[in-house]
């Protein structure tokens, strides 16, 4: 059981080190080509990948429980906010995340950090 996760472009390039360092299958949007994407558009690239999206953009939260009270599916939206949940926690609860679910878990999900 693990789920591979989607870093959106606001997501410090630390995070991604520290996940790879610690084996999890991470993605950014830089990477997959999709930096410029409109946010609606890159939540549905994370979800054909079967990927969560980690973002610290606040506008992904209201735009996924947008998402949600029309039924529209998505897999999984995790939102940590930096003056809220440091740069270490991130790593540590987004490890977890990783390696204790699958994407069958995230299905239309918005999750704030800390856990």
């Amino acid at each position: 059981m693990a789920v591979g996760l989607y870093l959106d472009v606001h997501v410090d390039h630390a995070i991604a080190a520290q996940l790879r360092l610690r084996n999890v299958d991470v993605i950014t949007a830089q990477e997959d080509g999709a930096d410029t994407l409109p946010d609606d558009r890159l939540l549905e690239r994370a979800s054909q990948l079967g990927r969560p999206l980690m973002t610290h953009d606040i506008r992904f939260c209201a735009m996924g429980e947008i998402w949600q009270r029309a039924g529209r599916a998505f897999c999984g939206l995790i939102f940590g906010h930096l003056m809220i949940v440091s740069i270490g926690q991130c790593v540590k609860d987004l490890e977890i995340i990783a390696k204790a679910t699958d994407s069958g878990d995230w299905q239309s999900i918005v999750m704030r950090l800390p856990l």
